[in-house]
């Protein structure tokens, strides 16, 4: 994905606070992709329950990035996602950071916790490592 000018602070780097936004984009970019559903449809929401970051390298404006993405626990009622985001410099990779996203799923219309819809449990599967 891109980064945006708007991604830029005052010290003309991307600010910590969209990281946050990259991890959001990754995780429901590909669940979408690899269910093949829109996520919103479904009557179970991912509500982000807890998020961390440690930031190793400087991205700016306008370097492009990708994100990895493996699940390192997959529970009844939440997944818990690890996430590194990686600057393109040329042919190589530069990390330049890492993290966590924990989804847990709740009902739609009365926001407690739930099992993980089958389809996202099935996708999400398959990014388990052990």
């Amino acid at each position: 994905m891109p980064t945006r000018w708007a991604d830029n602070d005052h010290y003309g780097h991307v600010n910590n606070v969209t990281y946050y936004s990259y991890f959001d984009t990754a995780v429901n970019g590909w669940l979408m992709h690899a269910t093949g559903t829109d996520i919103r449809d479904l009557p179970a929401i991912g509500v982000v329950a807890q998020t961390s970051c440690q930031f190793l390298g400087s991205l700016s404006f306008p370097d492009k990035v990708q994100v990895g993405l493996r699940v390192s626990r997959l529970g009844r009622t939440s997944i818990t996602y690890d996430l590194a985001v990686f600057r393109e410099s040329g042919d190589a990779l530069e990390l330049a950071a890492t993290g966590t996203f924990v989804h847990v799923y709740v009902d739609e219309q009365t926001r407690k916790p739930i099992e993980i819809p089958d389809v996202i449990r099935s996708a999400a599967t398959a990014l388990v490592t052990e």
